[in-house]
């Protein structure tokens, strides 16, 4: 199928480290609220039934989710049904049927769905059907089944439907926002480019015609070594701005391109274009990034797109060492492994760890007003639509590395026929 990006930020799946961290607080929150609640209803203010195994079993469940961060993303979505599914649906449910549909149990089952469908929808849909049916069957089980039927009972599903459905909307409006957002962005991005290069271009060809003019101002004197080191400053500004002009409308045009791969592309041909496009400052900028190739290794991709990640990552790299006054860049090609993979290695400012699970959110720049904080998003989506991984680990004030991850082999149709 073919998307933008656009249609891909819309269904995008909330990243590992995001997630992981938004899991492992909820967990916390879930392991003291639900023996608290239990003497509260217990004992401060008595409900018709309460069920301690339900309870701890719960906090059973939520003291695994304190180690989410260590999950891989196959077992955190595996766990993440599972817990959703026992604790806001079938929990809330089940209580709120066995106490007959109290004013208590009907606004905390209520609460318990604000809460699910603030997960991704499909997900809150599924964890719902699948607890609400388990609370069911439990119920009847327990000899109640009859009380499913009741008033009480049914007059809280349009509510809760109500909810469901509008908490959807509300989350759909949201993303329709930021895509606008993301689109505006991206064309203000591009005018703001086109209408730097006229000024630009003006500025280089008066330097160009005041170096043709300088043998004459110069006359019997000679040279002019001040000027001519001035006017060529000057000139090479302009090509610097005039290639970081490129750059941006590069990654503004990737906003609304097909991402899908359509050629097999060397990695090592992609690093060495990267470079020769890159407007480094000098001399010193260029020889202070070092590529280490352990093996080349082939991808499926766009070529242009490939440019768009790279660049960004080189980019960064460069800021961060310049933030640092200190360090190096090193790109490792390394398609000897199972998984072929590519590394940006800084040794400049580091990022911080807090910050670190937040660097591929769009509009997320740090530090602040550095960038549009759609740099990192970006190459993030393009990388998920070949099939492949971009992560960082960092060390604050020491280093930062990204690590592009290609596990799927190149398809057949990207080869070269002989």
């Amino acid at each position: 199928m073919r998307q933008t990006l656009v249609h891909t930020l819309l269904h995008e799946r909330v990243p590992h480290a995001n997630l992981a961290s938004r899991v492992a607080m909820l967990a916390a929150v879930g392991t003291v609220a639900m023996p608290l609640y239990y003497l509260l209803w217990q004992f401060f203010f008595p409900q018709a039934y309460e069920n301690l195994t339900l309870r701890l079993t719960g906090v059973g469940i939520c003291v695994a989710g304190l180690f989410a961060r260590r999950f891989s993303a196959r077992w955190l979505s595996r766990y993440l049904l599972f817990a959703l599914s026992y604790i806001l649906p079938f929990f809330f449910t089940f209580m709120f049927v066995m106490n007959h549909a109290s004013s208590i149990w009907s606004e905390s089952l209520l609460i318990g769905l604000v809460v699910l469908f603030h997960f991704e929808t499909k997900l809150a849909c599924r964890a719902y059907l699948i607890g609400t049916s388990a609370a069911c069957v439990d119920v009847i089980l327990q000899g109640e089944g009859g009380f499913l039927l009741r008033r009480e009972v049914l007059q809280q599903l349009p509510v809760h439907w109500f909810t469901i459905a509008a908490l959807s909307v509300v989350k759909v409006g949201g993303k329709v926002l930021e895509r606008e957002r993301l689109a505006g962005l991206a064309a203000g991005l591009g005018s703001v480019a086109h209408e730097l290069r006229t000024p630009l271009t003006s500025v280089e060809a008066n330097v160009r015609g005041m170096r043709r003019l300088m043998p004459q101002l110069a006359g019997d004197t000679g040279a002019m070594p001040p000027i001519e080191e001035a006017l060529s400053r000057i000139q090479f500004e302009v090509r610097h701005m005039q290639h970081m002009i490129d750059l941006f409308l590069l990654s503004a045009s990737a906003v609304n391109r097909n991402l899908e791969p359509r050629q097999a592309l060397s990695m090592l041909a992609m690093v060495h274009s990267v470079l020769k496009r890159y407007p480094f400052t000098g001399n010193k900028q260029r020889a202070s990034v070092t590529v280490d190739v352990r093996a080349d290794f082939q991808f499926a991709g766009q070529d242009e797109l490939c440019v768009v990640i790279l660049l960004n990552l080189l980019r960064n790299a460069l800021k961060a060492v310049q933030r640092a006054g200190k360090g190096r860049v090193r790109i490792i090609i390394d398609g000897a492994r199972p998984v072929p993979r590519l590394l940006f290695i800084d040794t400049g400012c580091g990022i911080a760890p807090n910050r670190l699970p937040l660097i591929f959110e769009r509009f997320y720049s740090y530090p602040v007003h550095n960038g549009s904080g759609i740099g990192l998003a970006l190459c993030r989506q393009i990388a998920h639509a070949w099939q492949a991984r971009i992560r960082c680990v960092s060390r604050e004030h020491a280093y930062a590395i990204f690590i592009l991850e290609f596990p799927q082999p190149v398809p057949a149709r990207f080869q070269p026929t002989s």
